[in-house]
């Protein structure tokens, strides 16, 4: 773990809204997030869904039949393979060759990351930090499959070229963004770990797992970034814990009590100076999200930071090692309920710091 960084409860999204008007998703993000303003990504756009972003640039990517998917039955694949390896050999050999190679992203295909540059690079004061993100390596290769419809991430081959190709893209977004002098954070979005250890995985062992999520924490570590592992559901939260991320996001809201039962990892992760991202906002479910205040989210924090105390953490680095979030990206919700969110993300925030 590289972390020096110290959040202090400030607030900062997972990464997404229901509009699709790029230059609206910044103005929203500066005026609710600004200490860590963020890449907002939407998902209303099809070019930026969670396989769909990052899939440009690997060996045997077709569309035929309408369906993304790599085919490695086709003439060109082993040509294919063999020109990516060469690729990554050739940034990994000499990490300023990255900007023009594969592994960066087009305007194409992230609009908003250049939109979320352009209002960087117009700040009057830097900020706290700044977040990337991107589709984590086990969520991608068991999005993405091939020809016979099978997960790229049961072939090794096709696993390992997609591994690398998100850690490589990872490393894309913290060279972009370090110019800007801060701590820059990069979240692997892994809803598919939710899944792990169930029957839809059976035959993926830990080993798979953390190999996958080493590979690009390594990658973003290696560029100087911050990593951090957001799953928003439950999960084996000790595959998280346990490894080199210096971030761990949960959905507080609704699966802190799973969380917490992780207590000897859950405290050596933050003796070793590790951040806790609460999903303390509700995102899943409408009622929840009309229903609660930032007079009872705050509470609710306050008794889970209380928990998190009893197993030996003092409560200020509680606090000092905390981000303020919502569960998850807003993306699915209307742009009512998505403004609820974040408004009252931002009022816990302020509230636990005493703004």
């Amino acid at each position: 773990m590289t972390n020096d960084f110290l959040p202090e409860a400030r607030p900062a999204w997972i990464g997404s809204l229901p509009i699709t008007d790029h230059a609206e998703a910044v103005r929203l993000m500066m005026e609710y997030t600004p200490e860590i303003p963020i890449w907002i990504q939407l998902p209303h756009n099809p070019n930026e869904k969670m396989v769909e972003q990052f899939a440009p640039g690997m060996p045997g990517l077709s569309a035929a039949d309408g369906k993304l998917h790599v085919d490695g039955q086709s003439e060109t694949f082993d040509d294919e393979m063999l020109s990516f390896f060469e690729d990554y050999m050739a940034v990994t050999e000499d990490p300023s060759r990255i900007a023009e190679s594969r592994f960066s992203l087009s305007r194409e295909v992230a609009p908003g990351f250049y939109a979320f540059m352009e209002a960087l690079d117009n700040l009057s004061s830097p900020p706290a930090a700044v977040k990337g993100q991107v589709t984590g390596p086990f969520t991608f290769a068991t999005g993405l499959v091939d020809e016979e419809g099978r997960a790229v991430f049961y072939n090794d081959q096709l696993r390992d070229a997609a591994v690398r190709m998100i850690a490589m893209k990872a490393r894309w977004q913290v060279r972009m963004l370090k110019k800007y002098g801060v701590p820059v954070i990069v979240f692997l979005d892994e809803p598919a770990l939710a899944g792990f250890g169930s029957s839809a995985f059976i035959s993926v062992s830990r080993d798979d797992i953390d190999a996958a999520l080493g590979e690009v924490i390594s990658a973003i570590h290696e560029e100087g970034g911050l990593a951090g592992v957001h799953v928003c559901a439950n999960s084996e939260w000790s595959v998280i814990l346990d490894s080199e991320a210096d971030i761990v996001s949960f959905d507080a809201y609704s699966f802190f009590d799973k969380f917490v039962i992780y207590g000897d990892s859950i405290r050596r992760f933050m003796d070793d100076g590790g951040i806790l991202a609460w999903g303390i906002v509700p995102t899943g479910d409408t009622d929840a999200i009309e229903a609660e205040s930032t007079d009872s989210l705050h509470a609710r924090w306050v008794e889970n930071a209380k928990a998190i105390e009893s197993l030996g953490v003092e409560r200020s680095r509680v606090t000092a090692q905390s981000l303020i979030t919502p569960s998850c990206g807003t993306g699915s919700l209307s742009l009512e309920l998505a403004t609820r969110v974040i408004r009252m993300n931002r009022e816990v925030s302020d509230r636990i710091r005493g703004v």
